[in-house]
């Protein structure tokens, strides 16, 4: 228990996808202008980089180790990847076309984006089970890290969206305006989140 412990308060804050590791900036810039979008795009990203890391891992460590083809490793998460954002863009666009048309061209960017293969990646590298004591992550704690790391996502984003919103009421230089002010908002939210890398666990 307390291994997931660790790994939900690293994956979450420690080493948030976005705001630390810089991954899926794409959707974090794009997706982030409203609160509900936002949250809609963060469910998303977590159901697919849990959904991932629990189909990818058996697959690395089952079949493409054993027969010597680890090197198709980015192939096939591409592949598991692809299917699943099919899946969910299905699903929505029965049952939620309001949200499927608020996230527009960004639902099939999940295909592409990078925090969802990056902790398909992180899962099976040493280095990330060593940081947690461990010889190798193992399903559990791989999936585990998956949600965690999505949730972590997910409060990145919903942050930077109440803030964009809040943005919209306030006067500022006209030449901030857009882009310039949402990197600034977001450079401050990854200050924020690097105090969280000074504490000791």
């Amino acid at each position: 228990m307390g291994t997931i412990l660790l790994i939900a308060v690293t994956a979450m804050f420690i080493n948030n996808f976005v705001v630390v590791q810089f991954l899926g900036i794409c959707p974090f810039l794009g997706v982030s202008k409203d609160t509900k979008s936002a949250l809609g795009m963060g469910i998303a990203v977590t159901f697919v980089m849990t959904i991932t890391c629990l189909i990818t891992y058996p697959i690395y460590m089952y079949v493409l180790t054993p027969l010597n083809l680890d090197y198709l490793e980015v192939i096939v998460f591409i592949f598991v990847i692809a299917s699943l954002v099919q899946m969910i863009e299905a699903v929505l666009k029965k049952f939620s076309p309001t949200l499927y048309n608020a996230m527009g061209i960004y639902l099939p960017l999940i295909t592409t984006n990078c925090a969802v293969l990056g902790v398909a990646e992180l899962v099976i590298d040493a280095g990330t089970a060593s940081a947690f004591g461990l010889t190798e992550m193992g399903l559990l704690n791989s999936v585990a890290y998956g949600f965690f790391g999505g949730i972590g996502f997910t409060i990145a984003i919903v942050i930077m969206s109440g803030l964009r919103e809040k943005l919209k009421t306030t006067n500022y230089n006209k030449h901030l305006k857009g882009f310039p002010i949402a990197m600034l908002t977001a450079c401050f939210i990854a200050m924020a989140f690097y105090v969280f890398s000074m504490i000791s666990i």
